[in-house]
């Protein structure tokens, strides 16, 4: 069997794709999210994070299929602005803790509203961000009221491919799965 013409191994629920389709910016949230959540100190105080390169991955897929990702986060560090920086994420908003009007701002600097966003969050910060998108999806990991008021909840926890996981959803509710698939297996 030729591998360049083998369909995708994903598979979303159709309900799933449906509410998915007409995203056209998704904010995420980074400790918890695109982070495992924990914060780890070196000996100087220096806050380190830990990424998984399949949500950097999934991140730049979805710049591609021209869907934006954006950063919306309570936290700032040199690490996350340089990790930021290097996935081309150009709408970010660093020690923010009322997420929503930063939110708005993003959605119209964008032209965009609520209805052509999704979300993912983890904790009680990225609640009223999360009920106001078209799509709010949280981790596995993520709070217990996080994920009752998700839509979709993903396999992974966050910093171990949740955000990759949605970036997915994403791709393949766009219909852009298969054609960025199969150009790597070129």
């Amino acid at each position: 069997m030729n591998t360049s013409d083998s369909q995708p191994a994903l598979n979303f629920p159709p309900e799933l794709l449906l509410q998915a389709q007409g995203i056209r910016v998704v904010f995420f949230d980074v400790d918890g999210v695109l982070t495992d959540g924990g914060l780890y100190f070196s000996e100087a105080g220096e806050t380190l994070k830990r990424f998984s390169t399949l949500d950097g991955h999934g991140l730049k897929m979805l710049q591609k299929a021209g869907i934006t990702p954006a950063v919306i986060t309570g936290r700032d560090s040199p690490a996350l602005r340089a990790r930021l920086q290097a996935l081309g994420i150009q709408h970010v908003r660093y020690g923010t803790e009322d997420k929503a009007p930063a939110a708005q701002e993003i959605l119209q600097t964008l032209q965009l509203d609520w209805a052509q966003a999704a979300a993912m969050g983890d904790d009680w910060p990225d609640l009223a961000v999360m009920q106001r998108v078209a799509l709010a999806c949280a981790p596995s990991n993520a709070h217990i009221e996080v994920k009752a008021l998700a839509h979709w909840v993903t396999s992974r926890a966050g910093g171990h491919g949740a955000a990759r996981e949605l970036c997915d959803l994403l791709l393949v509710a766009s219909g852009q799965y298969a054609a960025l698939r199969k150009a790597y297996l070129a």
